[in-house]
């Protein structure tokens, strides 16, 4: 494996919480001193990393590069964790760690947060796969989620050149409860969609932290993503809804993300794409894009008026 320096990450608080004899790590940043409370947020990591690289990533020259510390200087109480399978998290267990154990995760997870924070409800934040396990979380745990953002969401898979191309090896991660992965596997999520769209020191940056933690990967998310949609019935999502899908994602079809759009009940609910961007939408040149279209949605004032 072509690993890089190894990376730190400072400023938060490690936890450690439980599901059964599984250790799920979990990381912290809290809201900024003097800042207004403005809610607690999870963030969820997707197929091919752990939560930390993807959500509190640090470039020299790139400012705010982590989200966690984005959104802790506008006060929120910053959080991520680490699927089973993923970082730092449990490994041992002889499976492929698919969406729905990731769910189980989440709840895991957020009982964690809510003790220790005395929350009632968290905003939640999904990324790909990581989009379909905060959804079935919701899903399976409505009155813990205040407002939920699915950004490089899949519902059906229809339309998704991404998947159709993942779907040729669905018979290999089949066979195998862990994919390798190294520093060329890591540059093929910029390069697959529509190159240009991350500039080479962030791929860099990523591709170092991502191979600190891991240099393999489980299957789950791939197999389920390509053999087993729709996991998510969107009636049964109660919260308000942010959908995001970058202009240029190969996994995130258009058509698919407004049928399931049109089918939330919640009549708080928005899309939105982002101008030239596509998956890994935090690692984009664009990121204060994603940062501003988020930060808009979990601030938004609570309606006065709902019929």
């Amino acid at each position: 494996m072509a690993a890089g320096p190894a990376v730190t990450w400072q400023g938060g608080t490690e936890h450690w919480t439980r599901k059964g004899d599984v250790k799920l790590f979990l990381w912290n940043k809290k809201a900024a001193p003097g800042t207004a409370h403005a809610g607690t947020l999870l963030f969820v990591h997707g197929s091919s990393m752990a939560s930390q690289p993807t959500f509190d990533l640090s470039v020299p020259g790139r400012p705010d590069s982590s989200a966690m510390d984005w959104f802790a200087a506008r006060g929120y109480d910053t959080w991520t964790m680490d699927n089973e399978g993923y970082g730092r998290s449990d490994k041992s267990r002889p499976q492929n760690n698919d969406i729905s154990n990731g769910a189980d995760d989440l709840e895991a997870g957020s009982r964690h947060i809510m003790a220790k924070t005395g929350a009632k409800k968290l905003m939640v934040y999904g990324i790909s796969s990581g989009a379909l396990k905060a959804a079935l979380f919701a899903q399976r745990n409505p009155d813990s989620v205040s407002r939920l953002a699915l950004d490089a969401f899949v519902w059906t898979g229809e339309g998704s050149p991404t998947l159709d191309e993942r779907k040729k090896r669905l018979a290999q991660f089949q066979s195998m409860h862990r994919r390798p992965i190294d520093r060329a596997f890591v540059h093929s999520i910029f390069a697959r969609d529509h190159p240009g769209t991350a500039d080479d020191a962030t791929i860099e940056a990523f591709a170092d932290a991502i191979l600190t933690l891991d240099d393999s990967m489980p299957t789950g998310t791939y197999v389920d993503m390509c053999s087993k949609l729709p996991l998510i019935d969107p009636a049964k999502l109660k919260a308000a809804t942010l959908v995001m899908r970058g202009e240029y994602d190969g996994i995130a079809a258009f058509d698919d993300l407004i049928e399931f759009f049109k089918r939330l009940p919640n009549a708080d609910k928005q899309f939105a794409v982002m101008a030239g961007i596509s998956h890994a939408s935090f690692q984009q040149k664009n990121y204060r894009t994603v940062y501003h279209i988020l930060h808009a949605f979990f601030s938004q004032p609570e309606a006065v008026y709902r019929a």
